[in-house]
């Protein structure tokens, strides 16, 4: 599997015209780690060629153990015409029968063979087939003549314009790829139905046992020793330790929740199409700079609704709290990439469009929403009073700790999506092409189900429990498949991919670890939610004076 190490045409030395001209790249064709530059083949429309000369080369030893350093790693060239993309690989590595690695043969491809497909006046396919016969030898370290030469080859389709790109898109939906979708769709759904009405019928029957007995036994109950959820009542809402980080936590975690259902929302609509190259990276841009102001005001009302005082601060904080870490990753990774001289290390120019965006829009909006959300002046509703001191927590076994719960919380919901993240792996850092949306959002939805249920679930035992601090804690479990997520790439990285070398290794995990925080505050938001919306519900139905 290619994996996501990515260099200009021109770094290794092939023909190069006299002067090099760059396309002119979008935003998100920059941040995809596009440079497109003009390369020395002339296709003009219906002109046969048959073995053209491009130019002829002497390579010098460095050139050629340059050369040979690419074959043996495999190297392949992606280059559009008409906007459709043509790849092949450079040389080939000949290992037939040979044990020893220094016994290899490396030959580099230096006819490549186009065949393009027209219908009427319009491109509607192109591959590019490399000639095994005319190859040159890079396996020992001496100067070689190298004559670069294309073949072009016309033929009429019946194809209509308006499928050409249908070719691309079906690469991920073939049968037998959407039978294993749809398998794990399945068997997701079971795991959720299965988790559901046993949460539904426990829940039910234990909430309906303890309705009862606090109902009848309000004479009886001064005599008994006090158990269960309903007396820590005075306690539920006492309000969380470290309310701002809480508060900012929900904000970014709100914000990034929109955001995802805005992506499904294009995705669904076919604005991610193949080859359309960086759309994906221009809209997570663009709606995140825009939905901003969801996290000030989510943030900020929360955080006054706990009467917090610095309202201020808590705005700085949900500022920072996802896009600080993200941009330290990004200077970093950065920095590794212009020392390999790769494309992936963003120009000058990109990184200014990216500072301009967020002082220019994310920032006063994330400003505006705060003040909103100061303004809204909503009061927290809690359905009992709570009392003036603590009541204290009785020990409780190993396994009702934050780490355990954790564990338990994360397991089933990243069991329903593990299936599809192989697929998204694939695509996002092995090239292969992911065009299945409507299968990815329905696992989406799953996840969603999954998270809240299992959070409420275990919400409901850490009160019955006589453990009131269930708001961090609600949070943390909602959030734990983001961990889970990351324990995956740790897998993937060993027993899936290829990579290898510091530049491909860190920028795995350092872009990985983002998008986990990201999923981590979320999920974790999601997990809240579903646990405040229980508690209030409970305790709402029992009369607690």
């Amino acid at each position: 599997m290619p994996t996501s190490e990515t260099y200009r045409y021109f770094d290794l030395p092939f023909c190069s015209p006299g002067h090099v001209t760059d396309k002119k790249e979008g935003l998100g064709e920059l941040l995809n780690g596009d440079r497109l530059v003009s390369a020395p083949y002339k296709l003009d429309f219906l002109s046969e060629k048959d073995s053209e000369v491009v130019c002829k080369k002497r390579l010098s030893k460095e050139e050629v153990a340059k050369f040979r350093e690419a074959v043996s790693k495999d190297y392949y060239f992606l280059m559009y015409y008409d906007d459709l993309p043509i790849w092949g690989f450079i040389g080939k590595v000949d290992r037939e029968g040979k044990t020893d690695p220094n016994e290899y043969k490396y030959v580099l491809y230096k006819h490549i063979q186009f065949e393009i497909m027209y219908n009427k006046d319009r491109v509607i396919e192109i591959s590019a087939r490399m000639d095994p016969s005319s190859v040159v030898d890079l396996t020992e370290d001496k100067e070689v003549d190298v004559e670069f030469m294309y073949t072009a080859k016309w033929k009429e389709t019946e194809i209509p314009y308006e499928k050409r790109m249908d070719k691309y898109s079906q690469t991920s939906s073939l049968p037998h790829h959407l039978e294993i979708h749809w398998f794990s769709i399945i068997n997701s759904c079971v795991t959720v139905l299965l988790l559901t009405g046993f949460l539904a019928t426990i829940l039910m029957r234990v909430l309906k046992n303890d309705f009862m007995k606090y109902g009848h036994d309000e004479e009886s109950a001064e005599d008994q020793e006090e158990t269960g959820w309903k007396y820590i009542h005075g306690d539920v809402f006492r309000y969380p330790k470290y309310k701002s980080l809480f508060a900012a936590a929900l904000g970014s975690g709100t914000q990034l929740f929109t955001l995802t259902i805005f992506i499904f929302l294009l995705a669904l609509v076919g604005v991610f199409y193949p080859y359309n190259r960086g759309a994906l990276f221009t809209s997570l841009v663009v709606i995140y700079a825009l939905t901003s102001g969801i996290a000030g005001y989510t943030s900020t009302s929360f955080y006054l609704q706990l009467e917090g005082s610095n309202w201020v601060r808590n705005l700085l904080l949900t500022g920072c709290l996802f896009c600080g870490p993200l941009f330290l990753t990004f200077c970093f990774l950065n920095t590794v990439a212009i020392a390999y001289n790769a494309t992936a290390a963003l120009p000058f120019g990109t990184i200014l469009v990216i500072v301009l965006i967020w002082t220019l829009v994310t920032a006063p909006l994330l400003v505006l929403g705060g003040i909103a959300g100061k303004n809204s002046k909503t009061e927290f509703q809690a359905p009992v009073r709570t009392t003036k001191y603590p009541r204290e927590i009785p020990p409780l076994p190993w396994y009702r700790g934050t780490l355990p719960q954790m564990a338990m919380a994360g397991f089933l919901p990243f069991s329903a999506i593990y299936i599809e993240l192989y697929y998204i792996f694939a695509s996002v850092w092995g090239h292969r092409i992911y065009t299945i949306y409507s299968v990815l959002s329905i696992v989406f939805v799953i996840l969603l189900i999954v998270t809240t249920f299992i959070t409420i679930a275990l919400t409901y035992f850490q009160l019955a429990a006589e453990d009131h601090q269930w708001w961090w804690r609600s949070f943390l479990c909602g959030g734990s498949t983001g961990l889970f997520i990351y324990g995956y790439c740790l897998y993937y990285y060993h027993a899936r991919s290829d990579m290898s070398g510091f530049m491909q290794t860190s920028f795995f995990f350092g872009y990985m670890a983002c998008i986990c925080y990201g999923f981590f505050l979320m999920l974790g938001t999601v997990g809240y939610r579903a646990a405040l919306l229980f508690v209030r519900h409970i305790y709402k139905s029992i009369k607690s004076e």
